[in-house]
């Protein structure tokens, strides 16, 4: 089976709509050149390793290709309830794997579209506006813009390329018609690919790939385009949705085109292909009133923010409304005030029409996933579904001798309100009562995304602690399953051996290995979730701070068995007081420390790493004894530099019986007294 696009050809074959029904159909993505047909419904992975596309002959810059989705026929059902598309509106969001670009992709997008004044100074990464993304250099919650090009509006949505974010990239397809899918000219699709991609074919949204970094010297955008191609193949996307449109761009040079080699001196052909590739929002001009709230922003002065996109009806400031629930459960309100998004800001509006996206004040209860609908005539729209946590945290009061020195909130009741905040705008996340009343448990994505809530907690002024992570587990059938992960490493091939040596030792199995760009190597294991947590410090270690690790969750599957996460035992102070550098001197003989002279401790802190397995109590608080004048000489104490753990490094490294102790100002390890000790 082969398809012409921009001059090249390419073999794809197609799928039956019904695989119960067999069908003979041949695949036509709006292309001239058809030149086979293709039986049956299935797809071999011999066919599949033979798409490939041909760079060689490309259309020069301004010479478009037609894209079938964006003219799609109207169906049945659509000139029944009326339905009718806007022209003069796109609503799209840009997903991609973490570290593909696409946040600088949006500066770009806003500077061309003269969001800015041409003597205002912006900071890089505009849309990273939290300060923990800034620190981290990621993208944690999906952000709302928009900018204007040829009489269209185009609503952008930046999102999180972080897999244990992957619920702010799930609720907010639901307010998009089409996707940017942005990919590394050098890496190509990742793991998160793979899964903001399934979404987004599962809601039927069109895609545009763009092929970013082309400008890097060992771009390889032939390998891209077909690894992407690919990918659609492997996740069931309909005929229109492979007919994508490629563009190449650079982000940080605000370049594109439709070929790597002629780069146009703008992004204008990007532009160009939203426009045309991206359908207008569907919507029901006439119909009831009818808008899910499928973000929360909360404003000092205006309260909460419900924002989403109207989907029927039109939705006036001062007008009174129905907030409708799944269950049939509604209540009455009012819109106080109502924004849409204008360039980098909200702006008030008097009306929002069908298909645009809108910010809406005046609601104070109101949740992610209720409908505010017509007052008289209101019905809820489906609810957003996201997949289920993987990982459980315990959060609990801090029991520590220095609790409420440096913390503001140090209840349990401080602990559960904010908690219970929390969820309101977290839908992946969930909160459990633990087994005693200062005690909760907090599920989530994986082992960041509460990560993130702990840095933002302690940042609030929350003082409490938190012990090991844990794996959900489930039991079907009397069988014990646990969640398994698809872990990508790229390590250059001299330190291959070691991580494949711990990707083993923690139950992983290799089901891919293949070369990489600049002398890497890209391995693909099947891996417990258990045996990827304290991963990513130990792969560093081994390939000397060279390789790169992604994890995606994969399915459940059986119990693996055991898996021994850490070889070496903890030091631990017996004693407490202040620091000495006599005291740490012989100490830390015994290992690595965590703590310099000078620092207060206290009896069961967790001061460093033992050498050996097992624990080890030692006194870091010991002084040298004045009694004798002869020894009293003052003798050079030469100490070696601290470990420093971030809050990151301290979940990674503690196991059953540890805690962490997480306050405004200091992030401390020690031993659950709940437990006995553990040798010595």
């Amino acid at each position: 089976m082969a398809i012409h696009i921009n001059n090249s050809i390419i073999t794809m074959p197609t799928f039956s709509a019904n695989p119960n029904k067999p069908t003979r159909r041949s695949f036509s993505l709006s292309s001239p050149h058809l030149t086979t047909q293709f039986f049956g419904g299935t797809l071999s992975s011999s066919l599949t390793s033979k798409a490939q596309f041909s760079l060689s002959k490309r259309n020069p810059i301004g010479s478009f290709v037609k894209c079938s989705v964006s003219e799609a026929t109207e169906t049945a059902t659509e000139r029944r309830s009326k339905l009718t598309r806007r022209s003069d509106i796109r609503n799209i969001a840009i997903v991609a794997h973490v570290d593909h670009g696409k946040t600088t992709l949006v500066d770009a997008m806003l500077k061309q579209a003269k969001v800015f004044r041409d003597n205002q100074v912006m900071q890089e990464r505009i849309m990273d506006s939290n300060d923990l993304e800034r620190e981290r250099g990621i993208t944690i919650l999906s952000k709302n813009t928009s900018i204007s090009y040829k009489d269209t509006k185009i609503n952008i949505i930046d999102t999180p390329g972080h897999s244990d974010f992957g619920g702010e990239v799930e609720r907010v397809l639901n307010m998009v018609e089409g996707v940017l899918l942005v990919v590394d000219s050098v890496e190509g699709p990742m793991p998160q690919t793979r899964f903001v991609l399934k979404k987004a074919l599962e809601f039927g949204h069109a895609v545009v790939v763009v092929v970013n970094k082309i400008d890097r010297p060992s771009a390889r955008p032939e390998f891209v385009v077909n690894s992407t191609f690919e990918l659609f193949i492997e996740l069931n996307a309909s005929d229109e949705q492979c007919d994508f449109q490629v563009i190449y761009a650079s982000g940080i040079k605000g370049k594109a085109g439709l070929s790597p080699e002629n780069l146009a001196e703008d992004l204008g052909p990007l532009f160009e292909s939203i426009i045309r590739c991206i359908p207008g929002p569907h919507i029901d001009k006439d119909g009831a009133l009818q808008m899910l709230a499928t973000n929360i922003e909360y404003d000092e002065h205006k309260g909460r923010i419900a924002i989403g996109r109207l989907h029927a009806g039109v939705l006036r400031k001062g007008m009174d409304v129905r907030i409708c629930t799944t269950d049939d459960a509604c209540r009455f309100g009012r819109v106080s005030e109502l924004f849409v998004y204008e360039k980098f800001f909200r702006v008030p509006a008097e009306t929002v029409e069908a298909g645009d996206i809108c910010a809406v004040c005046g609601i104070g209860d109101i949740q992610i996933g209720e409908t505010i609908a017509d007052k008289a005539s209101g019905t809820a729209l489906p609810a957003i579904r996201v997949e289920e946590p993987t990982v459980k945290m315990a959060f609990s009061i801090n029991t520590s001798p220095f609790v409420g020195r440096e913390g503001k909130y140090v209840t349990s009741r401080n602990l559960r309100d904010r908690l219970s905040r929390e969820l309101e705008r977290n839908l992946a996340m969930r909160v459990e009562d633990g087994e005693t009343a200062d005690t909760f448990i907090v599920s989530g994505r994986g082992t960041l995304h509460i990560t993130i809530l702990i840095e933002n907690m302690r940042r609030e002024g929350y003082e409490f602690m938190v012990g090991p992570p844990k794996v959900i587990n489930k039991r079907v059938d009397d069988k014990l399953l646990e969640p398994f992960e698809i872990a990508s490493v790229e390590v250059p091939e001299e330190h291959m051996g070691p991580v494949v040596e711990l990707l083993g030792k923690r139950r992983g199995q290799m089901f891919d290995m293949q070369g990489g760009a600049e002398g890497t190597t890209l391995l693909k294991y099947k891996i417990p979730t258990r045996g990827l947590l304290g991963l990513r410090n130990a792969i560093l270690t081994a390939s000397r701070g060279t390789a790169i690790l992604n994890t995606i969750f994969d399915s459940y599957g059986p119990w693996a068995g055991d898996i021994s996460t850490r070889d070496l035992g903890s030091l631990v102070a017996f004693e407490g007081g202040t620091s000495t550098s006599y005291a740490l001197c012989s100490s830390q003989e015994r290992g690595q420390l965590f703590i310099s002279p000078g620092v207060d401790v206290y009896k069961g802190q967790i001061v460093g790493i033992h050498q050996r397995p097992g624990d080890l109590a030692l006194n870091v608080c010991k002084k040298k004894a004045a009694t004798n004048v002869r020894s009293n000489k003052e003798v050079s104490v030469v100490l070696d530099t601290p470990m420093e753990y971030s809050l990151d490094d301290c979940i990674e490294y503690i196991q059953e019986d540890e805690l962490v102790e997480v306050t405004p100002a200091s992030i401390r390890m020690c031993k659950n007294p709940k437990f006995s000790k553990k040798g010595r």
